[in-house]
């Protein structure tokens, strides 16, 4: 199992949600052969999305999920070998507003836009990216999978 701090700095999600995303990202961790580590997962707004995503990647819209994985190496770092410390995967940021707006315009549920935001970020901490079509169709495709093996699928009248 891993660790997993939710923040739910909206105050609008259920605790259903919540239990939600932390059994699907304990169940993509343990897909992804992910054991003793931690990470933390972020609610928050549009306007406080847009923020992070401004400041961070230099695009000054709000988006859906944003991804900070502690095991990314920037320049003059070194990696760390045989710690003892759990592996610290780093931070998932999801706009809930994003996400009921995405769900609307996508055809489907709410938790389903949510899920699937979740294995996405967490993807990104994995080091999954789809900056490219090749690595896209790797990220997209696990992440069918994994959402798939835990049972939130999409809707048959739900757009692709």
């Amino acid at each position: 199992m891993i660790a997993i701090d939710l923040i739910d700095e909206t105050e609008n999600m259920s605790q259903e949600q919540l239990d939600l995303v932390e059994r699907l990202l304990q169940h993509t961790a343990k897909e992804e052969g992910v054991m003793d580590a931690e990470m933390s997962v972020t609610f928050t707004t549009n306007e406080a999305i847009q923020a992070i995503n401004a400041e961070f990647r230099g695009k000054n819209v709000p988006t859906d999920v944003i991804s900070f994985a502690m095991e990314e190496l920037g320049d003059g770092e070194m990696e760390i070998v045989g710690s003892l410390e759990p592996r610290m995967l780093g931070d998932i940021v999801i706009s809930v507003e994003r996400t009921e707006e995405q769900a609307s315009d996508y055809g489907h549920s709410f938790e389903r836009e949510l899920g699937f935001l979740a294995v996405h970020g967490f993807l990104h901490l994995m080091g999954y990216d789809h900056m490219d079509e090749a690595d896209e169709k790797k990220m997209f495709g696990r992440q069918e999978e994994v959402l798939t093996s835990f049972g939130l699928t999409r809707d048959k009248n739900e757009r692709a």
